[in-house]
């Protein structure tokens, strides 16, 4: 082997050996010791040999010619050491999340502009475990900033096919609040009606929940099932004003509320879901004081969702029904039902840089001025991906004189990192 050669062996060996060095592989793979000392004792000789043939003037290109070989990979050596410090630690941590700038302009009321962020945390523990949080940071009305908590969970890998979930996570019911909701990948600039605080979907529990897929054939089944504290009901002059679903750290009818969702996919492309829940809940405030010791009641929720992609068009369905039973000796006797619906399309044209949607709601609740019925049309351009700059309009038609009777213009840009 001539001196040049020799060299590019040893170049070529020393980011193997510098990987095999390193205290992360050396303490997570000891059985390879002994092979590392193998090839040191072989490296090592190989050193002295072409000290000797270069003492001797044996090399093609000289002295000069070596060092330039060997300097040109001193980076290769040290991107393969840094590389290491990654491909072998056993925890990992990351940051993502998204962010939106909205401009609204209300029919017959003030335009004004918003803005919010929401950062995501997650850290990985060995693919075994995983952390994950994420925080809802925006400027409200009067200035001040908001800080919410919109789940946080504890994320328990069994297997490859079933984790252990304990926190606060976003309800499984249904589709749009667990998957669909952030700005970037909403296609709309907003919710849709029943979807948000005080509306038919349960927004977030806390508890526990398995979350699984079983393969069938071509097809599988996604399942989730969950046991949580469950809502909390608000009264207004003896009236059921809204079932609270925002996941509380209390029970105070001390009665756990059990559901769950299953998704059938019998093809990628689509996605069958039921989901629902069913439990006890009971009346904590009216008229803004707290109330113990109201009598509980029965709570339900059902779901059913559906979403179906083909080429560059994009549709979808979904339906909740919330409600509560009557309880005679309650300070708000009477039950209540949230119930919302919407069917949406969207279409990707222009080389998919360009996307149309349109959007149906219906919302009804057991006051005549939380119901809600809009029509919405968007245009985006995707700016990237990840990066949406969105344009919406939306037809409302509710109670006369109500901020659900009135239509809105907005303007967003959304990203999601």
């Amino acid at each position: 082997m001539t001196t040049r050669n020799r060299c590019r062996t040893l170049a070529w060996s020393a980011p193997a050996l510098a990987l095999l060095a390193s205290p992360a592989f050396a303490q997570t793979h000891p059985e390879r010791i002994a092979e590392l000392e193998q090839k040191v004792q072989a490296l090592t000789e190989q050193i002295g040999e072409l000290r000797a043939e270069m003492d001797e003037g044996k090399g093609e290109g000289g002295l000069d010619e070596v060092r330039q070989d060997v300097a040109a990979n001193k980076a290769a050596i040290k991107a393969t050491q840094s590389s290491t410090v990654f491909t072998d630690v056993t925890s990992v941590t990351h940051l993502s999340g998204y962010a939106s700038a909205d401009y609204v302009s209300v029919e017959n009321g003030p335009a004004a502009f918003a803005a919010n962020f929401n950062p995501m945390f997650h850290f990985l523990y060995d693919n075994k475990i995983l952390w994950e949080a994420e925080l809802e940071v925006e400027v409200e009305e009067n200035g001040d900033t908001s800080i919410g908590l919109e789940y946080t969970t504890v994320d328990w890998f069994l297997n490859d096919k079933l984790t252990l979930v304990a926190g606060k996570f976003l309800s499984p019911i249904g589709n749009f609040r667990q998957n669909l909701h952030p700005s970037w990948i909403n296609k709309l600039p907003s919710a849709p009606p029943g979807f948000g605080h005080d509306g038919a979907a349960p927004i977030s529990e806390v508890g526990v929940q398995l979350r699984g897929v079983a393969p069938m054939g071509n097809s599988r089944l996604n399942y989730a099932v969950y046991l949580g504290n469950g809502p909390k009901i608000e009264a207004e002059d003896g009236e059921i004003h809204a079932i609270e679903a925002e996941g509380f750290a209390s029970d105070p009818d001390d009665e756990k509320v059990f559901g769950g969702r299953v998704a059938f996919l019998p093809i990628p492309s689509l996605e069958l879901a039921v989901s629902g829940a069913t439990g006890d809940a009971a009346v904590v405030e009216d008229d803004g004081v707290d109330v113990e010791g109201d009598p509980k009641r029965g709570y339900q929720v059902l779901g059913f969702d559906a979403g179906y992609q083909w080429n560059n068009l994009d549709l979808r369905g979904e339906y909740v029904k919330q409600e509560v039973d009557p309880s005679p000796l309650s300070i708000a006797p009477e039950g209540g039902v949230w119930e919302t619906w919407y069917a949406q399309a969207a279409y990707k044209f222009a080389d998919g840089k360009w996307e149309g949607v349109a959007r149906y709601t219906d919302f009804k609740s057991p006051h005549a001025d939380d119901t809600q019925e809009q029509v919405a049309f968007g245009i985006n351009y995707l700016i990237t991906p990840s990066a949406l700059l969105k344009f919406g309009y939306e037809s409302n038609t509710g109670e006369p004189g109500e901020i659900t009777d009135a239509d809105r213009w907005i303007l967003q840009i959304a990203y999601g990192y």
